[in-house]
């Protein structure tokens, strides 16, 4: 534990000072959220610490609970101006007062006011129109789901050109992605994933784009996808996701790793809640790439008909047309 004053008296008549308890927590908060976001990058501890330049040790310590003195100083810091740690180390320029106003007013919102409230921000400030939406499909989920063999043919079936964010990346940079992410890490990726994007989205007004699988992990980016395109999350169980990635010939973040099925385990139950955000669902177990197609298809036309029909009552609740501001309803699953 730390080695400070305050955790040599950390104790009274033998139980831990409610301070120090209450430390403890934020620790172990602060811990479970890099061990999680590392997890969702699919990130190793052992890449994690080359690229910060941070060793395994005190990963494994600070993941553990246990981070050092300058992470209490700085809370300490934080808590005597009354504003949150996240204030002192945001890098990007000083906020407006109407951006931190708007932030304390999101956060005191409850998890089902705060989607009400995203889908009125998108519905009077949102980008393409829910019919430029649905000509913009984007599949996204974990490798070995099947979004490439799924992305290509159902693009031959509408007649749509098919695109491989990955490939894109590698074209504009000239470098494969192993390279980028091993000369550069992953904060140079992500720039260059958000780059892609935007030059497709500007070059194509129709199109089938299957994604990488840890796109869902840059907020911004992801943004982007959800309100540009018409979001199907292919998915399949663990088991079979594993199976066609060793098909493919294909273990990039599970390299050199004796317990891939553990770690392809971690990222996909990290990763679920940001799958979840997509307009639509399709699971690829036990089914072939045909019966897959097929049930895409359905799926697709099923939500054109549901948004159709649901736009008549929404129309002017708000003084806008849903559709004409990106909405999407999401059909039964």
């Amino acid at each position: 534990m730390l080695q400070t004053r305050e955790t040599t008296l950390a104790t009274s008549h033998g139980k831990p000072r409610p301070a120090i308890q209450e430390l403890d927590a934020f620790l172990a908060r602060l811990g479970e959220r890099v061990r999680t976001i590392r997890s969702r990058r699919g990130m190793s501890r052992k890449v994690l610490g080359r690229h910060s330049k941070v060793s395994e040790r005190y990963l494994a310590q600070l993941e553990a609970g246990r981070g050092n003195c300058s992470i209490v100083l700085l809370r300490r810091i934080a808590g005597a101006m009354s504003v949150p740690v996240s204030e002192l180390v945001d890098e990007r320029p000083e906020r407006s007062v109407e951006s931190l106003l708007l932030s304390q007013l999101v956060d005191r919102l409850s998890p089902s006011q705060l989607k009400e409230a995203r889908e009125v921000l998108l519905t009077r400030f949102g980008g393409p129109s829910s019919e430029a939406r649905r000509d913009r499909i984007a599949l996204i989920g974990l490798r070995g789901g099947g979004k490439t063999t799924l992305g290509r043919m159902l693009a031959d079936t509408i007649g749509v050109p098919f695109i491989e964010l990955d490939r894109e990346i590698e074209q504009q940079s000239g470098m494969a992605l192993s390279a980028i992410f091993e000369m550069f890490g992953q904060s140079t990726f992500r720039r260059m994933e958000r780059a892609a994007l935007e030059a497709v989205l500007q070059a194509h007004r129709r199109f089938v784009l299957a994604t990488g699988g840890s796109i869902v992990t840059e907020p911004g980016t992801f943004e982007l996808l959800l309100t540009s395109c018409l979001t199907v999350w292919v998915r399949a169980r663990p088991g079979e996701h594993m199976s066609r990635v060793i098909a493919q010939g294909d273990l990039r973040p599970m390299a050199d790793n004796a317990r891939a099925m553990d770690d392809l385990v971690s990222i996909l139950t990290s990763r679920e809640p940001l799958y979840a955000k997509a307009d639509l669902a399709l699971d690829t177990s036990g089914r072939t790439a045909e019966e897959s197609r097929a049930d895409l298809r359905e799926l697709l036309g099923a939500t054109a008909q549901d948004v159709e029909a649901a736009a008549a009552p929404l129309r002017g609740a708000i003084g806008v047309n849903p559709l004409a501001a990106g909405a999407i309803v999401r059909p039964r699953r």
